[in-house]
């Protein structure tokens, strides 16, 4: 009795569960990080290298998007550049630091200075993002 009671409470409560702790990337150099249907959203080491000191940060507004909508921009002291939303859902939170504190993009950009997290709508999309591999190979292709 007990092993079926586990097993029913082991068993994955939708979908998105087979995406539990899954990062990915996107050619406009995004990472994604997926965890329980949730995907927090940031900007990859490459991005904040090329972009330079980060010194403003226009923060995701909580709505319902879809994938490739603007959600957000980025300014440094080299450039100005816009975020896209790599999957579609709602942006459920975002990341009030950086209001305050937009270098930590440079300083932690894939953990503490990530940009928003959405709560997915169709998890179909996520097979459209690269994987750590193939996205080392696209940035050392000169993307």
């Amino acid at each position: 009795m007990r092993h079926q009671a586990m097993a029913r409470v082991a068993a994955p409560a939708s979908s998105f569960a087979r995406f539990y702790g899954t990062k990915r990337f996107t050619e406009e150099h995004e990472w994604v990080d997926i965890e329980n249907g949730v995907a927090t959203v940031g900007i990859t080491d490459h991005a904040q290298a090329a972009l330079g000191e980060i010194v403003f940060v226009e923060a995701a507004e909580l709505k319902d998007i879809e994938k490739g909508d603007t959600i957000g921009s980025v300014e440094s002291v080299k450039a100005a550049s816009d975020i896209y939303a790599p999957l579609s859902g709602k942006v459920v939170e975002t990341n009030s630091r950086l209001g305050d504190e937009p270098g930590l993009l440079n300083e932690a950009c894939e953990t503490d200075g990530w940009l928003c997290k959405i709560e997915l709508s169709n998890e179909d999309e996520v097979k459209d993002l690269l994987t750590k591999e193939a996205y080392v190979k696209f940035c050392e292709e000169g993307h």
